[in-house]
């Protein structure tokens, strides 16, 4: 929802009615937008092709200039919207109380960003049959916040660091800062088997694929695989051993850290996998039969965690060690192994 501030219109100020053009000046929410994508969301029920009709006509203006479907907005600028039949405004909206999930979460908070430490079993965002992901959840327990964006991603299963930012501006040098490898990120797993090596870097080449039944894959390119599959992606580790675990019950472990160079889809658990060490817990490339017998020994969940993200502010500069304490569950199940 873009939060936009009515500075003067005639007739109410809430609707674009057949009489009035309505004056909008643009906050953080919109800085950075470009015109077309920032009307299409700011005029309810209006076809793309009608946006692009009215910028061509010349019937919005951005500080009483005419402008290109591809302008950027800046902070501060005031654009015209012109009288559109079925439209209104789009404004913050009056929410109902939500209960917060994530208040005892939160690692990191200030002006620009926000950081929590993510529980497992909760998706980023809303689809693929879950309603409502972590970002939608905040953005309703956060019904003033005039901008929250995911920085990135975690997998549904993997706890740990999870960056929002609540300004444009961050989000952009956030996702600078990733794309320039500018920052440091450090995940704990459990693997099955006895990691022989106290460092290994690990360099392979990951493609996607779908299931029959839609599902979204990753495998490592192999020559029987190159051809079958779509375009290939370099991905790139640096694993360290932190200690082995043997369970007279139920096999050896090995408990790993690594530090992502790249950051594919699905990359520890692949590569790991593929090394011949999966993660314990992964539904997806693990051993489903040790994955089946540690449930009951108190494992019901992926031993994937993001335990520690180094980056610097994005405003101000300043280096940040945002550091999630390991999950009470996957502490205890250690405790056992050992």
């Amino acid at each position: 929802m873009n939060n936009l501030i009515a500075t003067k219109s005639i007739n109410k100020p809430s609707k674009v009615s057949e009489s009035a053009a309505s004056f909008l000046t643009i906050d953080e929410a919109s800085e950075g937008q470009r015109i077309d994508n920032f009307l299409t969301k700011t005029l309810k029920g209006v076809p793309k092709s009608h946006v692009y009709r009215i910028l061509r006509s010349g019937e919005v203006r951005v500080n009483k200039k005419r402008i290109d479907a591809d302008f950027r907005l800046s902070l501060g600028d005031e654009v015209r919207v012109p009288p559109t039949r079925s439209s209104a405004v789009d404004k913050p909206e009056s929410v109902a109380a939500v209960s917060a999930k994530f208040d005892q979460a939160i690692l990191y908070e200030d002006d620009a960003m926000l950081v929590i430490n993510k529980p497992a079993g909760y998706a980023v965002h809303g689809g693929s049959g879950v309603s409502r992901g972590v970002i939608e959840q905040l953005r309703l327990e956060r019904p003033r916040a005039k901008f929250l964006e995911l920085v990135h991603r975690l997998d549904r299963e993997t706890s740990g660091v999870l960056m929002l930012a609540k300004k444009r501006s961050a989000l952009v040098a956030l996702h600078e800062a990733i794309r320039n490898n500018q920052t440091d990120k450090r995940y704990v797993m459990l693997v099955q088997g006895e990691w022989t090596e106290a460092k290994k870097r690990v360099v392979l080449d990951l493609q996607k694929y779908v299931l029959p039944n839609g599902e979204r894959r990753v495998n490592v390119v192999t020559d029987a695989s190159k051809d079958k599959f779509g375009e290939r992606q370099n991905s790139e580790s640096l694993f360290r051993l932190l200690k082995h675990y043997h369970s007279p019950a139920i096999g050896k472990f090995s408990l790993l850290e690594a530090q992502l160079v790249t950051g594919r889809t699905h990359q520890l658990r692949v590569q790991l996998a593929h090394l011949g060490y999966p993660i314990v817990g992964d539904d997806k490339y693990g051993d489903f039969s040790l994955n089946k017998a540690l449930v009951k020994h108190g494992l019901k969940r992926m031993f994937l965690h993001s335990s520690v993200t180094k980056i610097r502010h994005p405003l101000t500069g300043e280096k940040l060690d945002l550091s999630a304490p390991t999950p009470l569950e996957l502490d205890r199940f250690l405790q056992k192994l050992a």
